[in-house]
């Protein structure tokens, strides 16, 4: 992706290398919880799986000078936030309305959020409460070594368009309806829901890199469908538990979040997002 010397957005809060204290919530048997579902971009989901971690412990970490990777990979993720600005404010105003930017946390370890406190382990997520996305940059090694994505600049852009993807879905209300909508239904019926809305933040990743074709470079959506590959629930409960159970998708196989990834990318149409068509039939 080209983005060297181009404008950053001034959204984004850049924790990392600062000291920081406190607690941060776990519980038992959560932890696979959050492997498999926050950190694989739960996006809206967030504040319900936070919110069911019991126990504390307090967690400090020490202050560091970042390195020059670090501070390159910081101007690469806030130039494509910038880049997600540009876009939903020109998408917005063609619909006759206003885009509020949502913020952009950069940390390393831990990260306190309206949403409740998260680890490194979270990995990239999106909180409602406080309508920002937080970053772990580090995870995306994590995607390249243990999910066997490709890695490059683009699969982190995919991640970043993905979490605005659900500050999207969070303007329009379709995620509030969505939660409403679990509430007194079954376990595999909210999971369908689920499975739908981040189908949808994956489309709205698709449109954001339609209308930013301009600063593509060759290989880039390759490496965004690699990495919508590698989070597939299917990829991920067979490379975790060595079984597949669809009823507990929460997120779509990896050929529905590659399709529904393209097909945004094609049309950079938001009419032609309804990912939730089929359980309405």
């Amino acid at each position: 992706m080209k983005w060297q010397g181009r404008r950053q957005s001034s959204n984004v809060d850049d924790r990392r290398g600062k000291s920081t204290g406190g607690k941060i919530a776990i519980g038992g048997g959560i932890i696979g919880v959050i492997l498999l579902a926050i950190q694989l971009f739960t996006g809206g989901d967030s504040t319900e799986i936070l919110n069911q971690l019991q126990d504390q412990i307090p967690v400090t970490t020490e202050e560091r000078e970042l390195t020059a990777e670090e501070k390159e990979l910081g101007d690469f993720a806030a130039t494509v936030l910038a880049d997600t600005e540009d876009v939903w404010n020109e998408l917005f105003t063609q619909t006759g309305a206003n885009y509020r930017e949502p913020g952009m946390v950069l940390f390393t370890d831990v990260v306190g959020t309206a949403c409740g406190g998260a680890s490194s382990a979270s990995g990239p997520f999106y909180c409602p409460s406080d309508e920002k996305v937080y970053m772990d940059l580090g995870f995306f090694e994590e995607l390249r070594t243990r999910f066997g994505a490709e890695g490059g600049d683009f699969a982190i852009a995919y991640v970043i368009a993905h979490e605005v993807g659900h500050h999207v879905q969070q303007l329009l209300g379709t995620a509030g309806k969505v939660r409403n909508l679990q509430q007194g239904i079954s376990q595999s019926e909210a999971n369908e829901l689920s499975v739908a809305l981040e189908l949808q933040a994956d489309f709205y990743a698709g449109v954001w890199a339609h209308h930013n074709r301009e600063y593509l470079e060759e290989g880039d959506i390759e490496e965004a469908l690699s990495a919508a590959n590698a989070v597939g629930d299917d990829a991920i409960q067979k490379q975790t538990s060595g079984r597949i159970v669809p009823d507990a998708f929460t997120h779509g196989t990896s050929k529905q979040r590659m399709d529904w990834f393209k097909k945004g990318y094609k049309s950079g149409d938001l009419n032609q997002g309804n990912t939730f068509s089929r359980l309405q039939n």
